[in-house]
Formats: structure tokens, sequence, C-alpha cells
């Protein structure tokens, strides 16, 4: 029995076939993995190009934006900025100020002024009351005592009124009639010491001279601090105090 041998180099031709067979398609792999790759980071670039492009243009619409915005702030302003009328300000605001401030000013320099003139007033009448007034209390002669000192009680008022009415009753017009005596009083000088219309005090510097009977006539100086009241339209003693 005869074996029939292959010839040589069959196998290893297949072999080097299948091997040179298996490079190409190796390189065929490596094409198109290389080829998607490409495609791929082209199809990145471009996306990155598209997105770095909005973002370039959105800061300037968001910029066209807040100018916009702010002309339209800026022109809303302007429009509510109307001129100021001055003539307007002045007639209606500014000048019935002032008329009222000077009638204020007026109004308080009259009232002051009343003040003054009345307070002198009162200054003035007091103190020419108290003068009459002091000369006719301390005044009298035996024959007409009576008289003389019940008119001078009428220009007293309140309690003063009173003590003075018991003392002359009393004390002074008995007394007169029985030792024959006689009194002459004046005032050398008085002084305000303060006055308003309803009540005044006056410093009264009084000299007196009584006789008693036929005996040599003897002087007193005293000083009194009158007050008067205001009543009715007359002012009258309603105090009578020796400092």
């Amino acid at each position: 029995m005869s074996r029939h041998r292959l010839p040589k180099g069959s196998d290893s031709t297949g072999a080097a076939e299948e091997k040179v067979d298996e490079p190409e398609a190796t390189t065929e792999t490596q094409d198109a993995a290389g080829t998607e790759a490409a495609e791929e980071t082209m199809a990145a670039e471009e996306t990155e190009t598209a997105e770095e492009a909005v973002a370039a243009e959105e800061p300037e619409g968001a910029e066209e934006t807040e100018q916009s915005e702010e002309t339209d702030e800026t022109e809303a302003v302007a429009k509510d900025r109307r001129p100021i009328n001055w003539s307007r300000v002045l007639a209606y605001g500014v000048l019935p100020g002032i008329a009222l401030v000077l009638a204020m000013a007026a109004g308080f320099f009259k009232w002051q002024h009343d003040s003054i003139a009345t307070a002198e007033t009162a200054r003035i009448e007091s103190v020419q009351t108290a003068k009459d007034s002091t000369i006719a209390m301390l005044s009298y002669k035996p024959d007409t005592v009576d008289q003389q000192l019940n008119d001078a009680r009428d220009l007293l008022t309140g309690e003063f009124r009173e003590s003075y009415t018991s003392l002359i009753n009393d004390v002074v017009i008995p007394g007169a009639k029985e030792k024959q005596i006689s009194a002459v009083a004046t005032v050398p000088a008085a002084a305000s010491v303060s006055a308003d219309p309803n009540h005044a005090e006056v410093l009264v510097f009084v000299n007196q001279t009584v006789v008693v009977g036929q005996d040599a006539p003897t002087d007193t100086a005293s000083s009194v601090r009158v007050g008067l009241d205001k009543v009715g339209d007359r002012w009258l003693i309603s105090q009578f105090d020796p400092v």
C-alpha cells in the first residue's frame, strides 16, 4: 500500500496566505476606527465652536438689553422731572409764608407794645393812687375827723378796709375828738415795686406831723409797702404794711 504525500510547501503556503490576509483585515479595522474617531473629534470641535459662538453672542444680547432698559429708565425719569415753575412756587408757597410770618411778627410786636403800655399805665396810676390815698388815711382834724377818715375808707378794699374801719371807729376818731389831735401827712417820694393791669405794689415814704392839744408838733418819718388792686376802673389799697 502506497502513501500519497502532499507536496511540500502546500500547508506553508496556505498558512502564509492566511497570515497575509490577517494584516489586511487588521488595517481595514484600524482605518475604520480612525475614521470614526476623526469624525467624532470633528463633531466635538464643531459643537464646542457652536457653543462658544452662542456664549459670545449671549453677553452682547444681555448688554444690549441692559442698555435698552437703562435708556427706558432714563427717559422715564426725564419725563417725571418736569421743569419747576418758580413763579407758582413764589406765588403759592413762599409769599404766603412770608406774609404769615410778617403778620405773626406784627401781632407779637403789637401785643408786646400794648403790654408795655398797659404796664406803664398801671405803674403811673398805682403810684399816684398810693400817694393820694396814704395822705388821706393819715391826715385829719378834730372837728372833721369823722368825715375825713370815712372818706378815706372808701379808698380801700378787702380785709384791709375792714381793719381800717375798726381802727378809726374804735381808736382814732374818739381820741382825736377827746384830745384835740390833728395830723398832717405828706409823701415826699414813692416808687413802683411791681405793676400789672390788676395788681400793683408801691413803696411809699411818709412824713407825718401830729399835734396834740396845745403841745408842740411831733414829726415822724416812715416807709410803707402799699398793695393796690384794680377794682372796676379804680385802684384801691388792699395792703398797708410798714417796713
